[in-house]
């Protein structure tokens, strides 16, 4: 049973998809898919409940589509080519399907443990891609290899272990690095009391209020930050920005975070 969280990204990502033809398709396949939903729970449980991280499972995975979706959305708007465009390979849409693909499976290799879960997920997901784009694309194998090599990309470059090359598995990097508000720490703080190494990662998240993604005021993506103490600035610096730093859309970005109540700072 999903819950009432994962209900409410699911209408905002169909929204945002509305005049996306296949990527409609796509998502309402995957959001059907219960193999898939079952992987995203496990891959949580085994997060939350055995190692003690914050949220990797459903919740965060339609999150980071969500903000993923939002991006792109916001580079095209701005006259921005994704890789398989300026490439002249595929089309826009093509990118949004393989960032949906990446989004949704990007954590499944926390099923395994957290060591190395960016390349186990890459081989978790593999099955569910390809049965995926052949119910959308059943008669183009130059787009289902074309979407399944870039969501691949993206998946196993979202911890910055490897270096990325295409637009597409920057945003997907990025957008990953964006879902750190409280509500992914909640569980974690709840459960695990016994203070061990890495806590600071759960505290910083939970003094993120709020994350905005919007059109920028210099380039096409502006990322605004409220927090409620200073200890969210570890998330910010060790963790987004790290991301950023290492994505090939950073120079799209624009990014300031600040408590509230104060003057933000503007990182980049």
């Amino acid at each position: 049973m999903k819950s009432v969280k994962e209900v409410s990204i699911e209408s905002k990502i169909l929204k945002r998809l509305e005049k996306n033809a296949n990527c409609l398709k796509l998502v309402n396949y995957l959001f059907a898919d219960e193999e898939l939903q079952e992987m995203q729970e496990y891959a949580n449980n085994v997060s939350i409940k055995r190692l003690g991280y914050n949220d990797h499972g459903p919740v965060h995975m339609r999150q980071v589509v969500g903000n993923a979706i939002k991006m792109l959305n916001l580079l095209q708007e701005s006259g921005i080519k994704t890789s398989l465009e300026a490439e002249e390979i595929g089309t826009f849409e093509d990118s949004m399907c393989a960032v949906i693909l990446a989004g949704l499976m990007h954590d499944l290799g926390m099923m395994i443990g957290r060591q190395g879960h960016e390349d186990m997920s890459a081989i978790l997901a593999q099955p569910l891609i390809e049965r995926a784009l052949m119910h959308v694309f059943p008669d183009n194998l130059h787009k289902r290899v074309i979407i399944k090599s870039l969501a691949t990309e993206a998946i196993v470059g979202h911890m910055t272990s490897r270096k990325i090359h295409s637009i597409e598995a920057g945003i997907l990097l990025i957008a990953d690095g964006c879902d750190m508000t409280k509500g992914r720490a909640r569980i974690p703080l709840s459960i695990n009391k016994t203070p061990k190494v890495g806590d600071i990662h759960k505290y910083s998240a939970n003094a993120i209020n709020r994350i905005g993604i919007h059109h920028g005021e210099k380039k096409p993506i502006k990322i605004e930050i409220e927090m409620s103490s200073d200890v969210g600035f570890f998330q910010i610096e060790e963790v987004l920005l790290t991301k950023i730093n290492a994505s090939p859309a950073k120079e799209y970005v624009e990014l300031y975070a600040g408590v509230a109540g104060q003057e933000p700072k503007c990182y980049l």
